[in-house]
Protein backbone atom coordinates (compact mmCIF):
# COMPACT_ATOMS: atom_id res chain seq x y z
CA UNK A 1 0.00 0.00 0.00
CA UNK A 2 2.80 2.40 0.85
CA UNK A 3 4.39 1.86 -2.57
CA UNK A 4 1.04 2.66 -4.26
CA UNK A 5 0.73 5.91 -2.28
CA UNK A 6 4.35 6.77 -3.06
CA UNK A 7 3.85 6.05 -6.79
CA UNK A 8 0.72 8.21 -6.94
CA UNK A 9 2.49 11.08 -5.18
CA UNK A 10 5.54 10.79 -7.41
CA UNK A 11 3.44 10.73 -10.63
CA UNK A 12 0.81 13.16 -9.38
CA UNK A 13 1.57 15.66 -12.13
CA UNK A 14 0.96 13.00 -14.80
CA UNK A 15 -2.33 11.97 -13.18
CA UNK A 16 -3.46 15.59 -13.08
CA UNK A 17 -2.62 16.02 -16.77
CA UNK A 18 -4.62 12.88 -17.62
CA UNK A 19 -7.57 14.14 -15.59
CA UNK A 20 -7.44 17.55 -17.31
CA UNK A 21 -7.24 15.82 -20.70
CA UNK A 22 -10.29 13.68 -19.83
CA UNK A 23 -12.25 16.79 -18.87
CA UNK A 24 -11.25 18.49 -22.13
CA UNK A 25 -12.32 15.46 -24.17
CA UNK A 26 -15.67 15.35 -22.33
CA UNK A 27 -16.20 19.05 -23.02
CA UNK A 28 -15.41 18.62 -26.74
CA UNK A 29 -17.78 15.66 -26.99
CA UNK A 30 -20.49 17.70 -25.30
CA UNK A 31 -19.97 20.73 -27.57
CA UNK A 32 -20.24 18.63 -30.74
CA UNK A 33 -23.16 16.61 -29.39
CA UNK A 34 -21.31 13.34 -29.84
CA UNK A 35 -22.56 10.15 -28.14
CA UNK A 36 -21.63 9.95 -24.47
CA UNK A 37 -20.94 6.20 -24.80
CA UNK A 38 -17.92 6.96 -27.00
CA UNK A 39 -16.49 9.31 -24.37
CA UNK A 40 -17.03 6.75 -21.60
CA UNK A 41 -15.43 4.02 -23.70
CA UNK A 42 -12.35 6.18 -24.29
CA UNK A 43 -12.19 7.07 -20.60
CA UNK A 44 -12.39 3.40 -19.65
CA UNK A 45 -9.54 2.51 -21.99
CA UNK A 46 -7.45 5.39 -20.60
CA UNK A 47 -8.19 4.25 -17.04
CA UNK A 48 -7.23 0.67 -17.90
CA UNK A 49 -3.86 1.70 -19.33
CA UNK A 50 -3.37 4.05 -16.37
CA UNK A 51 -3.86 1.15 -13.96
CA UNK A 52 -1.34 -0.96 -15.88
CA UNK A 53 1.23 1.85 -15.76
CA UNK A 54 0.53 2.34 -12.02
CA UNK A 55 1.09 -1.36 -11.30
CA UNK A 56 4.35 -1.30 -13.25
CA UNK A 57 5.50 1.79 -11.28
CA UNK A 58 4.59 0.17 -7.94
CA UNK A 59 6.50 -3.03 -8.80
CA UNK A 60 9.47 -0.97 -9.98
CA UNK A 61 9.47 1.16 -6.81
CA UNK A 62 9.30 -1.96 -4.61
CA UNK A 63 12.25 -3.48 -6.47
CA UNK A 64 14.29 -0.28 -6.11
CA UNK A 65 13.46 -0.09 -2.40
CA UNK A 66 14.62 -3.69 -1.91
CA UNK A 67 17.88 -3.04 -3.77
CA UNK A 68 18.55 0.14 -1.77
CA UNK A 69 17.83 -1.63 1.52
CA UNK A 70 20.31 -4.36 0.63
CA UNK A 71 22.83 -1.69 -0.40
CA UNK A 72 22.45 0.07 2.97
CA UNK A 73 22.95 -3.22 4.82
CA UNK A 74 26.06 -3.99 2.77
CA UNK A 75 27.38 -0.44 3.30
CA UNK A 76 27.45 -1.07 7.06
CA UNK A 77 29.87 -3.93 6.35
CA UNK A 78 32.15 -1.73 4.25
CA UNK A 79 30.76 -2.70 0.85
CA UNK A 80 28.45 -0.99 -1.63
CA UNK A 81 26.29 -3.59 -3.41
CA UNK A 82 24.51 -1.16 -5.71
CA UNK A 83 24.46 -1.73 -9.47
CA UNK A 84 24.47 1.16 -11.93
CA UNK A 85 20.88 2.12 -12.89
CA UNK A 86 19.73 2.68 -16.45
CA UNK A 87 18.00 6.01 -15.79
CA UNK A 88 20.34 8.95 -16.47
CA UNK A 89 19.25 10.93 -13.37
CA UNK A 90 19.45 7.90 -11.09
CA UNK A 91 22.88 7.19 -12.54
CA UNK A 92 24.03 10.63 -11.34
CA UNK A 93 22.71 9.83 -7.86
CA UNK A 94 24.53 6.47 -8.02
CA UNK A 95 27.83 8.21 -8.83
CA UNK A 96 27.25 10.69 -5.98
CA UNK A 97 26.49 7.86 -3.53
CA UNK A 98 29.63 6.03 -4.65
CA UNK A 99 31.79 9.13 -4.12
CA UNK A 100 30.31 9.72 -0.64
CA UNK A 101 30.76 6.06 0.27
CA UNK A 102 34.41 6.06 -0.78
CA UNK A 103 35.00 9.31 1.13
CA UNK A 104 33.35 7.84 4.22
CA UNK A 105 35.58 4.74 4.02
CA UNK A 106 38.65 6.94 3.66
CA UNK A 107 37.68 9.04 6.69
CA UNK A 108 37.03 5.91 8.77
CA UNK A 109 40.41 4.48 7.84
CA UNK A 110 42.13 7.77 8.67
CA UNK A 111 40.30 7.96 11.98
CA UNK A 112 41.17 4.36 12.86
CA UNK A 113 44.82 4.99 12.02
CA UNK A 114 44.90 8.13 14.18
CA UNK A 115 43.27 6.33 17.10
CA UNK A 116 45.73 3.47 16.74
CA UNK A 117 48.68 5.85 16.86
CA UNK A 118 47.16 7.77 19.77
CA UNK A 119 46.41 4.58 21.68
CA UNK A 120 49.97 3.33 21.24
CA UNK A 121 51.37 6.71 22.32
CA UNK A 122 49.25 6.89 25.49
CA UNK A 123 50.03 3.27 26.34
CA UNK A 124 53.76 3.97 26.22
CA UNK A 125 53.28 7.30 28.00
CA UNK A 126 51.34 5.76 30.90
CA UNK A 127 53.91 3.01 31.38
CA UNK A 128 56.72 5.57 31.27
CA UNK A 129 54.91 7.70 33.87
CA UNK A 130 54.36 4.75 36.19
CA UNK A 131 58.07 3.97 36.32
CA UNK A 132 59.17 7.25 38.00
CA UNK A 133 56.04 7.17 40.20
CA UNK A 134 56.99 3.72 41.49
CA UNK A 135 60.60 4.84 41.97
CA UNK A 136 59.51 7.90 43.98
CA UNK A 137 57.17 5.80 46.13
CA UNK A 138 60.04 3.43 46.85
CA UNK A 139 62.23 6.36 47.90
CA UNK A 140 59.49 7.64 50.22
CA UNK A 141 58.85 4.34 51.99
CA UNK A 142 61.64 4.88 54.50
CA UNK A 143 60.50 8.40 55.38
CA UNK A 144 57.65 9.36 57.67
CA UNK A 145 57.17 13.09 57.63
CA UNK A 146 54.45 15.51 56.61
CA UNK A 147 56.42 16.35 53.47
CA UNK A 148 56.74 12.69 52.43
CA UNK A 149 53.01 12.15 53.02
CA UNK A 150 52.15 15.22 50.96
CA UNK A 151 54.38 14.03 48.11
CA UNK A 152 52.85 10.55 48.28
CA UNK A 153 49.37 12.06 48.07
CA UNK A 154 50.34 14.10 45.00
CA UNK A 155 51.87 10.98 43.43
CA UNK A 156 48.52 9.31 43.96
CA UNK A 157 46.86 12.18 42.07
CA UNK A 158 49.31 11.82 39.18
CA UNK A 159 48.72 8.07 39.02
CA UNK A 160 44.96 8.61 39.06
CA UNK A 161 45.19 11.13 36.21
CA UNK A 162 47.34 8.80 34.10
CA UNK A 163 44.88 5.95 34.65
CA UNK A 164 42.01 8.24 33.59
CA UNK A 165 43.90 9.26 30.44
CA UNK A 166 44.49 5.64 29.52
CA UNK A 167 40.88 4.75 30.24
CA UNK A 168 39.65 7.64 28.07
CA UNK A 169 41.69 6.63 25.06
CA UNK A 170 40.67 2.99 25.41
CA UNK A 171 36.98 3.78 25.54
CA UNK A 172 37.07 6.18 22.58
CA UNK A 173 39.15 3.85 20.45
CA UNK A 174 36.79 0.94 21.01
CA UNK A 175 39.41 -1.13 22.82
CA UNK A 176 37.43 -2.39 25.80
CA UNK A 177 39.31 -5.63 26.60
CA UNK A 178 36.55 -6.65 29.01
CA UNK A 179 37.02 -9.94 30.86
CA UNK A 180 34.00 -10.90 32.95
CA UNK A 181 34.51 -13.27 35.85
CA UNK A 182 33.53 -13.63 39.47
CA UNK A 183 35.26 -11.21 41.81
CA UNK A 184 34.98 -10.12 45.45
CA UNK A 185 33.84 -6.56 46.11
CA UNK A 186 35.70 -6.51 49.42
CA UNK A 187 39.02 -7.09 47.64
CA UNK A 188 38.36 -4.23 45.17
CA UNK A 189 37.40 -1.81 47.95
CA UNK A 190 40.42 -2.66 50.09
CA UNK A 191 42.76 -2.21 47.12
CA UNK A 192 41.31 1.25 46.48
CA UNK A 193 41.55 2.22 50.16
CA UNK A 194 45.19 1.10 50.34
CA UNK A 195 45.95 3.11 47.21
CA UNK A 196 44.62 6.30 48.82
CA UNK A 197 45.70 5.52 52.39
CA UNK A 198 48.09 8.48 52.44
CA UNK A 199 45.22 10.84 51.57
CA UNK A 200 43.22 9.53 54.54
CA UNK A 201 46.18 10.11 56.85
CA UNK A 202 47.14 13.52 55.44
CA UNK A 203 43.58 14.92 55.65
CA UNK A 204 42.83 13.08 58.93
CA UNK A 205 39.74 11.47 57.42
CA UNK A 206 37.85 8.65 59.12
CA UNK A 207 36.96 5.54 57.11
CA UNK A 208 33.79 3.64 57.93
CA UNK A 209 33.95 0.24 56.23
CA UNK A 210 33.19 -3.13 57.79
CA UNK A 211 33.83 -5.38 54.80
CA UNK A 212 31.46 -7.45 52.70
CA UNK A 213 31.19 -10.95 51.31
CA UNK A 214 29.42 -9.81 48.14
CA UNK A 215 30.56 -11.51 44.95
CA UNK A 216 29.61 -10.42 41.45
CA UNK A 217 30.39 -11.29 37.86
CA UNK A 218 32.00 -8.25 36.25
CA UNK A 219 35.28 -6.95 34.88
CA UNK A 220 37.56 -6.53 37.88
CA UNK A 221 39.93 -4.00 36.31
CA UNK A 222 37.27 -1.62 35.01
CA UNK A 223 35.11 -1.78 38.14
CA UNK A 224 38.23 -1.11 40.24
CA UNK A 225 38.82 2.02 38.19
CA UNK A 226 35.25 3.19 38.88
CA UNK A 227 35.57 2.61 42.63
CA UNK A 228 38.92 4.39 42.72
CA UNK A 229 37.57 7.40 40.81
CA UNK A 230 34.57 7.76 43.12
CA UNK A 231 36.76 7.37 46.21
CA UNK A 232 39.21 9.90 44.78
CA UNK A 233 36.40 12.44 44.37
CA UNK A 234 35.20 11.79 47.91
CA UNK A 235 38.70 12.39 49.27
CA UNK A 236 39.14 15.49 47.15
CA UNK A 237 35.95 17.26 48.25
CA UNK A 238 35.84 16.14 51.91
CA UNK A 239 37.47 18.66 54.27
CA UNK A 240 39.94 17.70 56.96
CA UNK A 241 38.46 15.67 59.80
CA UNK A 242 35.54 14.37 57.73
CA UNK A 243 34.33 10.83 57.20
CA UNK A 244 34.00 8.54 54.19
CA UNK A 245 31.68 5.55 54.43
CA UNK A 246 31.69 2.53 52.13
CA UNK A 247 28.89 0.00 52.49
CA UNK A 248 26.92 -2.57 50.51
CA UNK A 249 23.20 -3.28 50.63
CA UNK A 250 20.52 -4.64 48.29
CA UNK A 251 23.09 -5.59 45.67
CA UNK A 252 24.62 -2.09 45.60
CA UNK A 253 27.89 -0.58 46.74
CA UNK A 254 27.73 2.99 48.03
CA UNK A 255 30.51 5.47 48.74
CA UNK A 256 29.37 8.33 50.94
CA UNK A 257 31.28 11.36 52.18
CA UNK A 258 30.74 14.38 54.43
CA UNK A 259 32.18 16.78 51.87
CA UNK A 260 31.01 20.00 50.28
CA UNK A 261 28.22 18.29 48.33
CA UNK A 262 26.90 19.09 44.86
CA UNK A 263 24.60 21.91 43.85
CA UNK A 264 21.11 20.53 43.04
CA UNK A 265 21.22 22.25 39.64
CA UNK A 266 24.49 20.45 38.80
CA UNK A 267 23.48 16.98 39.99
CA UNK A 268 21.70 15.83 36.77
CA UNK A 269 24.81 16.68 34.70
CA UNK A 270 27.68 15.29 36.78
CA UNK A 271 28.14 12.29 34.44
CA UNK A 272 28.52 14.50 31.36
CA UNK A 273 31.91 14.82 29.69
CA UNK A 274 33.85 17.85 30.90
CA UNK A 275 31.15 19.12 33.28
CA UNK A 276 32.58 20.49 36.55
CA UNK A 277 29.73 22.69 37.73
CA UNK A 278 29.92 24.77 40.88
CA UNK A 279 32.52 22.45 42.44
CA UNK A 280 34.88 23.33 39.58
CA UNK A 281 35.37 26.67 41.32
CA UNK A 282 36.42 24.81 44.48
CA UNK A 283 39.01 22.71 42.65
CA UNK A 284 40.45 24.62 39.69
CA UNK A 285 42.17 21.42 38.48
CA UNK A 286 38.87 19.57 38.08
CA UNK A 287 38.47 18.27 34.52
CA UNK A 288 34.98 16.78 34.68
CA UNK A 289 36.23 13.52 33.16
CA UNK A 290 36.31 11.14 36.15
CA UNK A 291 32.55 10.71 36.69
CA UNK A 292 31.95 10.78 32.94
CA UNK A 293 34.26 7.77 32.55
CA UNK A 294 32.56 6.06 35.49
CA UNK A 295 29.19 6.48 33.81
CA UNK A 296 30.41 5.08 30.50
CA UNK A 297 32.18 2.12 32.10
CA UNK A 298 29.16 1.23 34.26
CA UNK A 299 26.92 1.24 31.20
CA UNK A 300 29.34 -1.08 29.41
CA UNK A 301 29.50 -3.39 32.42
CA UNK A 302 25.72 -3.44 32.85
CA UNK A 303 25.80 -1.58 36.19
CA UNK A 304 23.75 1.49 37.08
CA UNK A 305 25.48 4.42 38.76
CA UNK A 306 23.56 7.19 40.53
CA UNK A 307 24.35 10.01 42.94
CA UNK A 308 22.47 11.87 45.64
CA UNK A 309 23.87 14.93 47.36
CA UNK A 310 23.05 17.81 49.65
CA UNK A 311 24.98 21.03 49.40
CA UNK A 312 27.35 21.39 52.34
CA UNK A 313 26.52 17.96 53.80
CA UNK A 314 28.04 15.42 51.45
CA UNK A 315 27.48 13.11 48.50
CA UNK A 316 26.62 9.45 48.09
CA UNK A 317 27.41 7.60 44.87
CA UNK A 318 25.70 4.26 44.43
CA UNK A 319 26.58 1.49 41.95
CA UNK A 320 23.89 -1.14 41.40
CA UNK A 321 25.60 -4.48 40.86
CA UNK A 322 24.30 -7.86 39.71
CA UNK A 323 25.17 -10.13 42.61
CA UNK A 324 25.84 -13.85 42.39
CA UNK A 325 23.85 -15.70 45.05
Amino acid sequence: MKYLVYSIKRNLAAYICIAVAAVCFAAVFALYSLPVEAALYGAALALFFLLIVTVICVVSDHKKHTLLTRAMDSAENGELALSMPSDIIERDYWRLALLLFEENIRLKNDSAEKYSSLYEYYTVWVHQMKTPIAAMRLRLQNEDSQLSRDISAELGRIESYTDAAMCMIRLDSGVGDYAFRECEIDMLVRQAVRKFSVWFITKKLRLDYKGTDMKIVTDEKWLSFVIEQILSNALKYTPEGGCISIYTEDGCISISDTGIGIDPADLPRIFENGFTGDNGRFDKRASGIGLYLCGRICRNLGHKITAVSEKGKGTTVKIALLTKM
